[in-house]
């Protein structure tokens, strides 16, 4: 398959996982909410560049740095539902948390580099 075939047919699979854990999270938002904890786009995109590639270091340098930085990005899950419990505007509770994950990365990044961890 010609190199842009198959990069749409990669597109149209990932977003049709979305769209269908979209879907199904507005009638069950607790089997939704569970299949997203699922690491889906971790998972597709290694076998995307497996398949691409076949470059097993890659994958496991880069499922590495998955397990490191999964950390700081449960700050998002921390903040965003507090934010929204407490009245404050959709749209400001997402760029918030967003905020304070990307500052949580930044730390975090910080601290790894001192343990020479990525």
């Amino acid at each position: 398959m010609p190199a842009v075939g198959f990069f749409l047919v990669k597109v149209v699979t990932t977003a049709l996982v979305v769209a269908a854990v979209s879907k199904i999270s507005e009638r069950f938002p607790h089997f939704g909410a569970m299949v997203v904890s699922f690491p889906m786009i971790s998972i597709m995109t290694f076998i995307w560049i497996y398949i691409d590639t076949k470059d097993v270091p890659k994958l496991v340098t880069m499922s590495a740095d998955i397990f490191w930085l999964v950390v700081p990005s449960l700050l998002f899950f921390l903040i965003f539902p507090v934010l929204l419990s407490r009245g404050v505007p959709f749209v400001w509770s997402l760029l918030i948390s967003c905020a304070v994950m990307s500052a949580g990365y930044a730390g975090y990044a910080f601290v790894l580099r001192k343990f020479g961890i990525g």
